[in-house]
This record gives C-alpha cells, structure tokens and sequence, in this order.
C-alpha cells in the first residue's frame, strides 16, 4: 500500500532533506517516526529535494507499507507529528495509486524567496528570510527578471555539484514583489537546478544594487558560464511552497 504525505519544516537546523552519513536531515528523522508507527523500516520518496537551512510549506512525499499494518490517515499525521521535532510537522497523508510517484507526478514545483531590505539585520526573522543592507530598485529587478518565464538553458545559475540530466528548464512565472521591508521572488517551474533559485536571486540583487544593468541579466542567462554570475545567495529565505 502506498501513502503520500504533506509536510513542512523548518530547514535551518537541518543538514537538508536527503538522507546523509551524518544524519541530521528531514529524511532521517521522518523515517524513523514513520518506522516507529509502522514498526518496519520505512523509505520516503520526495517532491523534491531542499538544500541545508531550506525550508517547505508543502513537501510531498510517499512510502509503501504491507497492507497488512492497517493505520488510518490520521494515524500517519497525529503518530508522526507526536514523533517529530518541533521543526517538522506533517500536515496531511492520503493512500494513493500503486504508481503515484512523488517526484515524478509533480507537473510543476513552487518556490518563493523572501528577502529583508533594510539596513539591520533580522532578529525576529533570522534563519527564515535574506537579507541585503543596501536599498534595492524593485523596478530594475522585475525588467531583469522579464527574460526568464520560458524554456531556457540555466547554466549561469547551476551549482558546480548538480547532478541534473540535462540544464534546460521550463520556468512558468517568475515575479518580484514588496511588501514593507520584504521582497517576494515568487517563481514556478518544470523543475530546478541545484541552487538555482539562490543564484537567481544573487544575481538580481546585483541589479537591484546598481552593480548590474537590467540588460546584464539577459546576457548572464544568454552566456550559459556560471563563473560570470553573482555569488549564491544564503539559504535561508528560500521555501518550497508547492
């Protein structure tokens, strides 16, 4: 029997989601709540995986259980979330068809960067959101921005490290807003390279700070060169969303 799961975290204490040697990722400690419920070793499968100090409002996975151990829906939520750390909660499960996939029957995937644009640093907010000191120009950032919705090859903004078949990606929408101190990347996709949303948002601050034109950034996606891109931007303002 196969359930998927929705979850959210707090990533900043996390060494991410996959599972790792170290241990101290969402992966781990999900699985062995789940493992105490089930009373079997238990495998998740995820939408897609976040980076170390990345957060989720609605992660999805799945895992199959013999259908011998029968737990109600609510079982999976309430057994888990008493099993928890605080920073993780699951917020729903549902049984599924035997070939639902979390990864692969995601059609499209959701991320919002939230960025502090004031001169102090966040004390209230640290570890959930960005932060740039300087003033940015919204207006420069959303005309660098107009060139991304579209199917494009993002080298410029591809981790050293990804492992991705293939740099092109479809990017459905890709809008910047303010509200007070914050900005709002908000950006929708087939799917994401490895920090390619922090690499987004790195080099459209460049623009925002004046280092860089608006016409810079078409050129910087044009150029397919990572090393011509502005620096990774911290991962704490970054949450999967959908």
């Amino acid at each position: 029997m196969r359930i998927a799961l929705g979850l959210e975290y707090d990533g900043a204490g996390f060494a991410g989601w996959q599972s790792q040697p170290g241990g101290n990722t969402v992966q781990d400690v999900l699985e062995h709540a789940l493992a105490r419920i089930a009373g079997v070793p238990i495998r998740v499968v995820c939408a897609g995986r976040t980076d170390a100090g990345v957060h989720a409002l609605a992660q999805v996975v799945h895992f199959d259980v013999d259908a011998s151990i029968k737990r109600p829906p609510t079982a999976w939520v309430r057994g888990a979330n008493a099993l928890l750390p605080p920073s993780v909660a699951v917020r729903w499960a549902v049984p599924v068809a035997d070939d639902f996939h979390a990864r692969f029957a995601a059609r499209t995937r959701a991320y919002r960067y939230v960025l502090l644009n004031r001169p102090e640093r966040p004390a209230v907010l640290a570890g959930k959101v960005g932060w740039c000191h300087r003033p940015l120009d919204l207006a420069a950032m959303q005309a660098a921005a107009a060139c991304l919705p579209g199917e494009h090859d993002f080298s410029s903004f591809r981790a050293a490290g990804c492992q991705a078949k293939s740099p092109v990606k479809t990017l459905y929408s890709f809008e910047i807003g303010r509200d007070g101190d914050l900005l709002l990347f908000d950006c929708r996709g087939s799917a994401f390279l490895h920090h390619m949303v922090r690499n987004l948002v790195g080099a459209l601050v460049y623009v925002g700070m004046g280092r860089q034109p608006p016409g810079w950034f078409a050129q910087l996606l044009a150029a397919r060169d990572r090393r011509l891109g502005a620096p990774t931007f911290a991962p704490d303002g970054l949450y999967l969303v959908a």
